[in-house]
């Protein structure tokens, strides 16, 4: 599933990442980068800390809308099954354990000792509860559900979530909103209100919601009566306020504010020179084209010269001020949460996809298609990213006997691609940033199946549909691995999109605090309880 994301990032490709958070110039050489899970490891008690977003959420409710703003303050009031770890492994939480044994279920033992905010008891009567809440139809989370037959209190302490077919994802989804543990009794009393501005969370973690003033501020406090006794957040209050860029970058360089997950990669070259902390890390996020069947680019031929054509390297440097490494397959490699050597092996041998342009290759291709001399459209909304973008295949389409031009649609009617086909038919080739929520690539691969919604140059392979079947029913995560590694490689080889640059996560800290991570996981892992000064 696609979601709206601040500034995801640049994987560790290494086993384990390390070293101190890294700061780059006005143009950076992402190779030089010191990558990290994590910022370094904060000592001091901090009384408050104002924490930049994009924009005011809508509610916080996550079963209604778990846009990033949203993600990023619950993820620390709100506590699931699984959580995900600042490297992008997930790990039991509220569940004790759970047996993944037979994989037509799963069974989750509870902690003992769990209490939500308001002090009562957090059973396993609460899983029961919130798991089907989040099934519901229209939640935000109910495509997670869609192979549970049934979720049933089997113990005291124990949870059975039955499948109809074998789900390998589903332990993910329990790390996500998905798994989000809910007090039953405070959410059905508030009922539609829930979530909404003057009223308490229904969660059991390491900060409780303050107060939201509408259209000012969302403040968390400190619950100082949190149940894991281990968890000592040194920042007594997190006050979340929103704006623009421009803000984002006065409000840290004056230090009106102390932190944030940025959005675009520009604020982070100019905050590094004005001495605040940014550092770079593990993500899912990649910048690709997706191409449509209106016209040369139903050719798989013409999809994969065009690849090759491509300066990579190039719209890294100029897109995003250098904070940007060329990427070959559409899942970045904080996806890799298992098996690490055996994706990156397999990322290594990829071909087609090349940091520079292998012209004479391309050229070859073309020939082979016929020198189609069809204009194809790319579509272009005047972002800074996008426009290097569609500009780079317009030199690539020239130097490999191709046509192309550029049609400029709003910003704000960009998003109807994917959900209008009368304007897809307009294009075709729409560039667009793509992640997935969870640590498994085999979490992207379903949008080539035949008739998928996302595959919109008609690929189809009754192989490959079978491949993508076997690999979401498939538990061990070796076989699994070996599976994805399949789907990458026929994917990539029709170019069914064709993947651009992956960009780092990105953390920038005012110059007293630290300790947060830089990765992705800032969705589903309680990062200001790591937030404190430096001693």
């Amino acid at each position: 599933m696609k979601k709206t994301l601040a500034l995801a990032g640049l994987a560790c490709l290494a086993a384990a990442c390390g070293g101190q958070a890294a700061t780059s110039g006005q143009t950076a050489d992402v190779s030089r980068l010191t990558l990290v899970n994590q910022t370094p490891k904060a000592t001091g008690p901090l009384e408050q800390a104002v924490w930049l977003l994009g924009e005011e959420p809508g509610t916080l409710d996550l079963d209604v809308d778990g846009g990033t703003a949203n993600r990023t303050i619950m993820t620390n009031v709100c506590e699931r099954l699984m959580q995900t770890q600042p490297d992008m492994t997930i790990k039991p939480w509220l569940a004790e354990k759970l047996d993944e044994s037979d994989p037509g279920k799963l069974v989750f033992t509870v902690k003992k000792g769990l209490t939500f905010h308001d002090g009562s008891p957090l059973t396993a009567d609460d899983v029961v509860w919130s798991l089907k809440r989040h099934a519901g139809k229209g939640m935000s989370e109910s495509d997670e559900f869609e192979d549970v037959a049934a979720v049933a209190k089997t113990g005291d302490d124990q949870v059975t979530v039955t499948f109809e077919k074998p789900n390998a994802l589903f332990t993910q989804a329990m790390a996500g909103d998905a798994g989000v543990v809910l007090n039953r009794k405070v959410v059905e009393k508030l009922g539609k209100e829930y979530g909404t501005p003057g009223h308490p969370d229904a969660c059991s973690g390491p900060y409780k919601l303050g107060a939201w003033k509408s259209g000012a501020e969302v403040v968390i406090e400190r619950y100082d009566a949190y149940w894991n006794t281990a968890v000592k957040p040194l920042t007594k209050q997190v006050v979340f306020k929103w704006g623009d860029d421009g803000a984002l970058v006065n409000s840290l360089v004056t230090g009106a504010a102390q932190g944030a997950y940025l959005s675009e990669t520009g604020p982070a070259a100019a905050l590094a020179k004005s001495g605040a902390t940014v550092a770079h890390g593990p993500t899912t996020r990649v910048f690709v084209l997706l191409p449509t069947d209106k016209g040369v680019m139903k050719d798989p031929k013409i999809r994969r010269a065009l690849s090759l054509a491509i300066d990579r390297a190039g719209i890294a440097k100029s897109g995003f001020a250098g904070l940007a490494r060329p990427w070959k397959t559409p899942v970045g490699a904080g996806a890799w949460s298992y098996e690490r050597q055996a994706f990156q092996k397999a990322y290594d041998e990829l071909q087609g996809a090349p940091d520079s342009p292998d012209l004479e290759a391309a050229k070859k291709l073309v020939q082979e298609a016929g020198s189609p001399q069809t204009p194809f459209v790319v579509a272009g909304d005047g972002d800074q990213a996008r426009n290097v973008i569609a500009n780079a295949v317009l030199d690539a389409a020239k130097k490999i006997g191709l046509k192309a031009e550029i049609k400029t649609v709003p910003g704000a009617e960009f998003g109807s691609f994917y959900t209008d086909p009368a304007k897809r038919a307009q294009v075709d080739l729409v560039p667009d940033d793509w992640y997935i929520t969870k640590s498994d690539p085999i979490g992207f691969y379903d949008n080539a199946l035949t008739g998928s919604s996302n595959n919109w140059a008609g690929f189809s392979s009754p192989e490959y549909d079978t491949l993508v079947g076997k690999a979401l029913q498939t538990t061990d995560p070796v076989a699994r691995a070996g599976q994805v590694i399949e789907l990458q490689r026929r994917f990539t080889a029709d170019m069914v999109w064709i993947s651009l640059v992956e960009v780092p996560s990105t953390v920038v800290l005012g110059g007293k605090v630290t300790g947060p991570p830089a990765s992705m996981t800032y969705f589903g892992y309680p990062w200001a309880a790591d937030l404190g000064t430096k001693g």
